[in-house]
């Protein structure tokens, strides 16, 4: 079985074309459909050095959200009469201004924002001035006051609530799980498509004359498609978590670890079509049918909270990949704890087991 998966890997090494292509193509849809990366909303700002580095100017970098750009009043005029901006904001030393060049949500949201600011900083003179310390005191004073409003007296927890039919959508998130899993059926599916096609040439007839097992055969394939397709995946998530910057809300390790029951399930449907079709051509037409029906009716390219038809919403209960995005939108969305993703977790295993049972039991039969 060893010598099987070091083959394998030597021919991977070889020629990585399959993974690479389907790798890219992961990445790419997700960046043109997911508008990863540029989530912050582009606003030019003006201010003299006084104002950037006051209490005003700091707060502002530290919002998110938003990607505040320093400027003068001139150059930011030059941008929203360019339509590079939609806003700008000019501020004073007791006031500011928004020029606006586009009505949108983004100028009410900044007024608002940049008002709060505001009257924050007017509420820390206020105590400063009641406290009537020298100058000399006033750092300490205002440490004092942000350590009480880290610590309050009084604790105020918040929570909201969903009404019946409705998710949360993170859109940037959504399509790095959704073409990641459309993906990778491919990726797979044609790393286990060799053993139909060693069947039938007989390869396996000869080996079997080796000490080696039939199971130990398996076993190697079917391992190193199930390792090709979570390494995908993994250097998918990788590189959107560190190289884009995508956020996977503190559950970027847990997203990790719960990959494994949707590739082995992939795995296992891989196995099942292998084992159902007579030869390359009806799999390599089989396949893009397939993997692109399972996206459409589990949720990869929309959320599937927005399907209306009971036919294809039953459909869904039998696709792997709708039980792969509950379970990585439950634990990076929502925040589900691991109790509460034991259903499609389990449900992915079951389905893998089944239909592994059933690929190999229709292989030997078909193909021997």
């Amino acid at each position: 079985m060893i010598g099987i998966l070091l083959a394998k890997f030597k021919g991977f090494i070889r020629n990585p074309w399959t993974f690479v292509i389907f790798t890219g193509m992961s990445m790419l849809m997700a960046f043109i459909f997911g508008g990863t990366g540029v989530d912050k909303a582009y606003v030019p700002i003006h201010g003299d050095e006084k104002i950037k580095d006051s209490f005003i100017g700091q707060e502002l970098k530290e919002l998110e959200g938003f990607q505040f750009s320093w400027m003068t009043e001139e150059e930011i005029k030059e941008k929203i009469e360019s339509g590079k901006a939609e806003i700008g904001v000019v501020l004073g030393d007791n006031d500011f201004s928004i020029i606006v060049g586009v009505d949108s949500f983004n100028a009410d949201l900044v007024q608002q924002i940049i008002s709060g600011i505001y009257q924050e900083k007017l509420e820390r003179e206020q105590i400063l001035l009641a406290a009537g310390q020298n100058s000399s005191d006033e750092k300490n004073i205002l440490n004092e006051m942000d350590l009480a409003m880290e610590q309050p007296i009084f604790e105020i927890k918040s929570a909201s609530f969903r009404g019946e039919g409705a998710f949360v959508y993170d859109n940037s998130l959504h399509r790095v799980f959704g073409f990641s899993l459309f993906f990778v059926i491919y990726t797979i599916a044609y790393n286990v498509l060799p053993i139909l096609i060693e069947k039938r040439q007989g390869i396996w007839d000869r080996m079997i004359l080796s000490p080696l097992k039939k199971s130990e055969m398996y076993v190697a394939n079917l391992l190193y498609s199930f390792i090709t397709g979570y390494f995908q995946v993994l250097v998918i998530f990788l590189m959107f978590r560190y190289v884009v910057g995508v956020d996977f809300h503190g559950r970027f390790f847990e997203t990790l670890i719960l990959l494994i029951p949707y590739v082995f399930s992939v795995v296992a449907l891989a196995m099942l079509i292998s084992s159902i079709v007579k030869n390359v051509q009806q799999f390599n037409a089989a396949l893009p049918i397939l993997a692109v029906s399972m996206a459409m009716i589990g949720g990869a390219y929309w959320p599937i909270e927005i399907v209306e038809s009971k036919f294809l919403l039953m459909l869904s209960k039998i696709n792997p990949l709708t039980y792969g995005m509950e379970v990585l939108h439950g634990v990076a969305v929502y925040g589900y704890p691991m109790e509460e993703l034991l259903f499609p977790i389990s449900i992915l295993i079951l389905m893998g087991v089944v239909m592994m049972g059933i690929g190999i039991h229709l292989m030997e039969r078909r193909h021997v």
